[in-house]
């Protein structure tokens, strides 16, 4: 018997915080958004990609054992569904036949009554999923769940050019439901409405984005989950950065389906985004990683002043340990203003002097080191005394050590391998100096959702004007042996994220042979890179998954 079609659909959008590897947890919280979902009166569920693996799995997917437990897990939620409650898509890999696929279920009545594979298997950028996926043998049909004929093409089906989308309006397909995990980099939202836009012009039909939410290592996962209606207007968007179920409502309206009810969030300005993504990051990164709480060196610079902020408000300030290790360089503002950021946070602060330590190494280098010319050599070695109590503190107290080097200062190598590069986590790896500031700024006069720190200046107005330093010599800047960091900035986000050639950044209006000593500093730092910490995609390109560069490498552009 044919079901009759019905004039009203409520779909539940689930845009939930999965962990990668945790097939329990994200059954039960699957679960759990069901339930939910079935409180305020859905008919379907619609999860994100890979939901029940977590995204991305890398190669977890090549591991037997984790195929089949997640194929049990789907196997469950979909039994689920005999209650005569919502019908639920769910992600999840599949191993057939044809090899191991991103797939999803759709599961109604108690059963799995259709499966669908991912075609368009994205390999750029942060994507590696041509290593461990196989691509659908077949352009995928669309799914009639209760009367309606759904098209579920699968994140990176609707972003290339295969014709996935017109496949599915071609053979019936009435409204599309996207399951994503779409990475964040700042205007992600934008350029993802643009991408939806442009498929509802071609098919004709509705589409509803439904994103993942949460940090997977460097990876954040926004959420920000919308629709577009056939007429191009936003049906809803949901919020970014939070974990949320919420039930639409879609109306069969003539000939095609329309969203008429659904919730209209503010999607935040760039700096509020980026301080949350960041945020988000670093909280996720210390909490699905078991880390009962974190220890950073705070010293009274801007770079660990924003980390400090960004622990305590990703965290709590109970959850932050903040160390100043002074030296004969550590100036009498520095000491002030690293006690000032940690008394305004709330958070512990100890100070433990590095003398006798630096002095140590120095003395048992003397042998080795007669006739030589103190240098950056001797230099280091305060920042590597640093790196080594802070490891000591994580080792005894179970504490993740935070470090704190933003990307201007990885570019070019102005960090010091096993000193201040020591650490298990950067949420300020991907951030320009430049946008450090900004950043400072903006979280002086705002606390951002879901914050646990204060309100108020708790970043001390005079770290944010005094020149930057390392403190590693008498009356030392950054800007000693580097250019303005505007200068430099623009320098390398036009290497970097532009691949731009020194004739065209020349023509910026750039010193050619400041360009030549960045680019070649950016090179030679690479090994430094390799060795460096996770940490939180904020750009379009960074350092890790976006670019990838050899280490051994003679190439300059001599334009």
């Amino acid at each position: 018997m044919t079901q009759s079609a019905p004039s009203v659909l409520r779909i539940a959008v689930a845009q939930l915080n999965p962990t990668v590897g945790d097939i329990a947890g994200n059954l039960a919280k699957a679960r759990e958004a069901r339930a939910e979902a079935a409180r305020h009166g859905a008919d379907l569920v619609l999860f994100t990609e890979l939901f029940l693996a977590g995204y991305p799995p890398e190669d977890l997917v090549l591991k037997p054992a984790f195929l089949s437990a997640c194929e049990k897990a789907a196997t469950e939620i979909a039994a689920d569904t005999a209650d005569g409650g919502p019908g639920l898509v769910i992600g999840v890999p599949l191993k057939r036949k044809s090899g191991v696929h991103n797939a999803i279920i759709v599961a109604d009545g108690g059963k799995i009554i259709a499966e669908r594979l991912k075609v368009d298997l994205p390999n750029y950028g942060e994507f590696d999923e041509k290593r461990v996926f196989r691509a659908g043998p077949d352009m995928p049909g669309p799914v009639s769940f209760r009367g309606v004929r759904l098209g579920i093409p699968i994140c990176e089906d609707i972003w290339g050019d295969l014709g996935v989308c017109e496949t599915l309006a071609e053979s019936g397909a009435e409204i599309l439901l996207v399951p994503n995990g779409s990475p964040y980099y700042r205007g992600k939202v934008d350029v993802r409405q643009q991408v939806v836009i442009r498929q509802v012009i071609e098919t004709g039909l509705p589409m509803l984005y439904a994103n993942q939410m949460g940090g997977q290592d460097e990876l954040i996962f926004d959420g920000a989950s919308f629709a577009i209606n056939t007429d191009k207007s936003l049906a809803f968007q949901m919020s970014q950065f939070e974990e949320t179920v919420v039930v639409t409502t879609w109306k069969r309206q003539g000939e095609g389906w329309r969203c008429t009810d659904g919730p209209m969030s503010r999607i935040p300005e760039a700096e509020e985004a980026d301080y949350r993504a960041c945020m988000l990051g670093l909280r996720d990164y210390v909490n699905k990683n078991g880390f009962k709480d974190v220890v950073l060196g705070l010293s009274g610079g801007i770079d660990s002043a924003i980390c400090a902020a960004l622990a305590v408000d990703a965290l709590g300030e109970e959850r932050l340990r903040a160390v100043m290790m002074p030296y004969r360089y550590t100036s009498k503002d520095s000491l002030a203003d690293a006690e000032a950021c940690a008394r305004a946070l709330g958070c512990r602060y100890d100070i433990v002097p590095i003398f006798e330590p630096v002095e140590g190494f120095s003395h048992a280098l003397t042998q080795i080191f007669e006739g030589t010319k103190e240098g950056i050599t001797e230099e280091n070695l305060q920042s590597r005394a640093r790196g080594t109590i802070l490891m000591a503190i994580s080792n005894k107290f179970g504490s993740m050590v935070v470090t704190t080097g933003n990307k201007s200062e990885m570019s070019v190598g102005y960090a010091t391998l096993y000193g201040d590069m020591n650490g298990g986590f950067n949420p300020i790896k991907d951030l320009y100096k430049m946008q450090v500031y900004a950043l400072s700024r903006w979280r002086n006069g705002t606390v951002p959702p879901g914050a646990l720190g204060p309100s108020g200046e708790v970043i001390p107005k005079n770290i944010i004007d005094k020149a930057p330093s390392a403190e590693l010599r008498p009356n030392q800047t950054d800007q000693d042996s580097l250019p303005p960091y505007p200068v430099l900035d623009d320098i390398l986000e036009c290497l970097v994220e532009n691949e731009m050639g020194v004739d065209d950044i020349v023509a910026r209006g750039h010193d050619r042979d400041t360009v030549h000593r960045v680019e070649h500093l950016l090179y030679i730092a690479e090994y430094k890179r390799r060795q460096a910490a996770p940490g939180v995609k904020i750009t379009k390109k960074n350092f890790g998954r976006d670019r990838r560069y050899p280490i051994t490498n003679r190439f300059r552009d001599r334009g």
